[in-house]
């Protein structure tokens, strides 16, 4: 078995936490730039925006305390370590996005109820245009990275950023439309139809943190890869069955049964053994493999219907 504290790269994770502590600097940053945008403009679907960015500041200081959480070593009463703690984070962050959209649809049926006067100077909507870059640029890294280091917690706030991208542009847009037709109301609707997105992206939030909560599997790419590496580094086996995967966090935990012949030495089972856990920790490093020897007349039948003949 892979033990695994030998999954620890310093490397990974301090570049986790630099991403955490860049997610929170930039929100202050973009924060600032959108609430002052809504100061200018007294548009309350500007409002409604510079409200998701105070909810990303938020979800920024709650993936900090995950990813530190979740990196703490296995202990006595955690023994496969702290790497759920993740996903706490993305359900968290989940929740604060349905608030913010309640809150948002207060205020725009506040606006509709009592109208204000819009006033939209050009530099405004230059400042939350300016947010809106930052976070697009700031999200594309969190994907791109948080994936590569198998971090649910960033990928999730990424993603998150990514819808913020696209309703900073829709009300944007939008405003302006307002201020130009003179129609004020669009500018309370367009706040409920961004209410009605971050729930969809809050909802999405949820799901996804639930199902590794709930220990689901690794995806379909990811079962064949870890099937072909079993058969192409299980020679003198006969069989791997019940082969069953979870994820947790950036950790994989595999168990499977290896057959072997009746007559092999405990010496030669567990050879085979140690190059298939060493092919699998290659390439998924993030691995941490548990396999059960079976003599061939004593092997059970597979009960997932996944059985890979290897001699």
């Amino acid at each position: 078995m892979i033990d695994p504290a030998s999954l620890k790269k310093p490397v990974s994770k301090l570049s986790s936490k630099q991403l955490a502590i860049g997610s929170v600097l930039v929100a202050l940053v973009v924060l600032a730039l959108k609430y002052a945008a809504y100061a200018m403009t007294n548009s309350v679907g500007l409002y409604s925006d510079a409200l998701e960015t105070l909810i990303n500041l938020a979800a920024a200081f709650a993936v900090l305390i995950a990813l530190w959480l979740g990196e703490k070593p296995a202990d006595h009463n955690h023994q496969f370590g702290h790497h759920k703690a993740e996903y706490l984070s993305a359900v968290a962050e989940g929740v604060l996005v349905v608030l913010a959209a309640i809150a948002i649809f207060m205020e725009a049926y506040e606006v509709f109820t009592h109208p204000r006067d819009l006033s939209v100077p050009t530099i405004g909507l230059v400042l939350n245009g300016l947010g809106g870059v930052l976070n697009a640029g700031w999200a594309f890294t969190l994907v791109r990275i948080g994936k590569r280091l198998r971090s649910p917690a960033l990928v999730a706030d990424g993603r998150h950023l990514f819808t913020d991208v696209v309703t900073s542009i829709g009300v944007i847009a939008g405003v302006t439309l307002a201020k130009l037709t003179g129609l004020v109301w669009l500018d309370p609707l367009l706040a409920m139809f961004v209410g009605v997105s971050i729930l969809w992206t809050g909802w999405e939030l949820i799901k996804g943190s639930l199902s590794g909560l709930m220990d689901e599997a690794i995806d379909p790419e990811e079962l064949l890869q870890l099937r072909t590496s079993i058969m192409a580094n299980a020679d003198g086996a006969i069989e791997a069955h019940d082969i069953r995967t979870r994820h947790a966090g950036r950790v994989i935990f595999v168990e499977f049964h290896l057959v072997v012949p009746s007559q092999m030495s405990v010496y030669d089972a567990h050879a085979i053994c140690d190059r298939i856990e060493n092919a699998l920790q290659k390439e998924m490093p993030h691995a941490v493999v548990t396999i059960h020897i079976e003599p061939e007349y004593m092997a059970n039948k597979s009960v997932f219907d996944d059985n890979l003949t290897l001699d």
